[in-house]
């Protein structure tokens, strides 16, 4: 196993550069994928290296819970010794899998919220709106998926600037975004060097919902105006975590790029672009990562069967 167990719990720092240029170079449909898998095989290596650490400190400690074979003093002078790294990884393992649990606990609380707040109106049509002053909108997936704007929300903006609203909502039910974002949201409870991934792939879903909208309704200053109109309104999200029309931060960025011309559809950014190195960067990472954690879990897996039998 060696020190290189330890290489894919920092190699997610290899992926910061893509995600912060992600957004200048591809298509926010692209950059959402290719973040997307790049956090998701990131996690998963670093979670498997730190469940590997555990196995091996535990397996050196008195009293362990492991078959009895594993605890032979044997077992112990071939296995390399990590007793305090171990240690340490089991608590870290703990941690991480209590995030990931708390964040999945979350995400289905909030829309189960959402879906109870809908109880009193029928189940068709896709599009429910509230009876709220409080101006509003986001997507709630299920089967089936339905857009929910409050009547507040309808009331700030003008007829086509609705149809806007009402696409935005609609593309992030057709792509799935909450998917996505489920995904990175567990990424980043596994290993905290993901969370800037996070953030980028929330701001890429917003912005891949834009374009779609733009498309919809065939005008991208129309819909860039609708966004800003929306955001200047809007106070507060009351289902957290949903894809909404409108997010503070991201705000300005979503309407300069609708009223600059149409992304490219790239689906790696060029070699010559800053973005292109920095994608290279976060592939050969990953690739390093994958590397390690199989070398590590097959050299353990070899010692653990030499030793003594499974």
């Amino acid at each position: 196993m060696g020190v290189f167990v330890f290489l894919p719990l920092v190699l997610p720092l290899t992926a910061l550069p893509i995600a912060r240029l992600a957004g200048q170079y591809l298509h926010p449909r692209a950059a959402t994928r290719l973040l997307t898998a790049t956090a998701t095989a990131l996690a998963t290596c670093s979670t498997l290296c730190l469940a590997l650490l555990m196995v091996v400190g535990t397996a050196q400690l008195p009293g362990n819970p492991l078959p009895d074979g594993w605890s032979d003093p044997e077992v112990r002078a071939v296995v390399p010794y990590a007793e305090v790294s171990g240690t340490v990884a089991i608590a870290a393992l703990v941690a991480v899998l209590l995030s990931c649990a708390l964040t999945l606990a979350r995400h289905y609380r909030v829309r189960h919220r959402a879906r109870r707040a809908l109880a009193g109106l029928p189940a068709e049509p896709a599009l429910a709106v509230l009876p709220d002053p409080e101006p509003y909108a986001y997507a709630l997936p299920g089967a089936p998926g339905r857009v929910v704007v409050s009547t507040g929300m309808l009331d700030c903006l003008e007829g086509a600037e609705r149809r806007a609203l009402i696409a935005h909502e609609q593309a992030h039910l057709t792509g799935r975004h909450h998917r996505y974002l489920l995904a990175v949201q567990l990424a980043a409870s596994l290993n905290p060097f993901l969370r800037p991934l996070r953030e980028a792939v929330a701001y890429a879903t917003e912005r891949w919902a834009d374009e779609d909208a733009a498309q919809a309704v065939g005008d991208r200053r129309l819909t860039a105006r609708a966004v800003g109109k929306a955001a200047l309104h809007t106070h507060h999200n009351p289902h957290p975590g949903l894809a909404a029309f409108t997010t503070a931060g991201p705000v300005p960025r979503r309407v300069a790029a609708l009223l600059a011309p149409v992304p490219p559809s790239h689906r790696w950014p060029p070699a010559h672009t800053p973005a292109g190195l920095a994608a290279l960067i976060a592939a050969a990472g990953t690739a390093a990562s994958a590397a390690s954690a199989t070398n590590a879990a097959v050299a353990l897996l070899l010692v653990l069967k030499a030793a003594t039998p499974l």
